[in-house]
């Protein structure tokens, strides 16, 4: 990784300031490393594992150099502007739509077999690991190890282990071949072991599935693993528009939707102010940046983009990524000027709704859907335009009250 330009996506994610030392508390493992693997590599022949699986165990050692790396975490706190200006850059949309026309074989072929275009797929390609140049170089085995061994989400990352070993078994990589990310994401789109065995899948019929090494392997994985998560085939995902200030601001909400004809009749129109298209298909009304910052109309496949990775900021980008490898023009930068509150105001905004008896869902200093919803209906309770984007007046009000 020579800049960050060229970071992956889970990297930027990744990179901002820790708020706090309380968010990551301390533990300890009574069982001596040791034993505790010995104990995992029963449990994993238990499970059908093999001798040549087993024997990846061998020699394995605690690395807490990765712990410090969990705990050390911080919280994404870019805006939906800031996050895609530099991930839908110029250079990644010409090597995208490079890619597209190479691969274009292999992408029809995915289409045909699992509904999901190749533009979507080079989306999460590049922002995963900048078309498979960045998957990084610490061994698998020895990260899940150490964070299975770590009290803090122990149940999680030993399945993950014995997925892993569960992965050589298979004979689809070697043990010295699982490299990649700290957290033991693998391959060109960064998929944990549980999520590799379920859904690798043999595209270039040598026998294996190579997430790592094999471009025909990854693309089509990702495409079965977009499918399983319901992509509708032959169905939009996102669509810029362009709203009045009229609007209702809470119908602004994912959660929310109405057929794209309603939105027509309440006067949401195409960037350019032309018509919406009559269609009867239902949409919900995304503002990433709420009523000043750009505006989608967000269609069932963008469910697929949340569920791939739930950051809001993160699935739209990946979303307007795919859109602009399809064809589509740059967004507007929105109407007004946002200001997004920073990790820790995020933090004590969802403290203080929750005190008040809104559901922010975790308190952990992200704008998820759920602190989104709570912030609309804290907004109206306040009198504020109820578009679901947190500001400091909201902020200022909730201290207040």
């Amino acid at each position: 990784m020579k800049t960050m330009f060229r970071a992956t996506a889970t990297a930027l994610l990744l990179a901002a300031a820790t708020l706090s030392s309380a968010w990551a508390a301390p533990c300890s493992t009574r069982q001596p490393f040791e034993a505790w693997l010995a104990d995992v590599k029963s449990e994993a022949h238990a499970a059908g594992v093999t001798p040549r699986g087993l024997a990846a165990l061998d020699g394995l050692t605690y690395d807490p150099q990765i712990v410090a790396r969990d705990r050390g975490q911080g919280v994404f706190q870019q805006s939906f502007l800031q996050f895609s200006d530099r991930m839908v850059s110029a250079d990644r949309l010409l090597r995208g739509g490079r890619f597209l026309k190479s691969e274009a074989a292999t992408f029809d072929h995915i289409a045909r077999t699992y509904g999901v275009p190749g533009p979507v797929i080079v989306a999460f390609w590049g922002l995963e690991t900048d078309f498979g140049a960045v998957m990084g170089n610490m061994s698998t085995l020895r990260s899940l190890a150490t964070l299975a061994y770590d009290c803090r989400r122990p149940a999680m990352f030993r399945a993950e282990l014995i997925d892993a070993l569960k992965i050589i078994d298979r004979g689809d990589l070697k043990a010295a071949d699982m490299r990649g990310a700290w957290a033991g994401e693998l391959g060109q789109f960064q998929f944990m072991p549980s999520y590799y065995l379920k859904y690798a899948v043999d595209e270039d019929g040598d026998g294996r599935r190579d997430l790592l090494r094999s471009r025909a392997d990854a693309l089509a994985s990702a495409g079965n693993f977009l499918a399983s998560l319901g992509w509708r085939r032959g169905e939009a995902w996102l669509r810029e528009v362009r709203v009045p200030d009229t609007l209702d601001w809470k119908q602004a909400d994912l959660a929310i939707k109405h057929p794209v004809s309603v939105w027509a009749n309440w006067g949401v129109t195409l960037p350019n102010g032309s018509a919406l298209p009559a269609e009867e298909r239902e949409a919900s009304l995304h503002l990433p940046m709420g009523r000043l910052g750009p505006a989608f109309l967000a269609y069932d496949n963008f469910q697929v983009f949340l569920k791939w990775n739930q950051s809001l900021v993160y699935a739209t980008t990946a979303a307007y990524l795919a859109d602009r490898l399809a064809g589509a023009p740059p967004i507007s930068r929105g109407r007004g000027r946002v200001t997004p509150l920073n990790a820790q105001d995020t933090y004590d905004l969802q403290r203080l709704l929750s005190a008040k008896g809104w559901d922010p869902g975790p308190i952990d200093g992200k704008l998820g859907t759920a602190t989104r919803t709570a912030v609309r209906e804290a907004q109206g309770r306040f009198g504020l335009p109820a578009d679901s984007y947190p500001s400091q007046d909201l902020l200022e009000a909730l201290r207040r009250n």
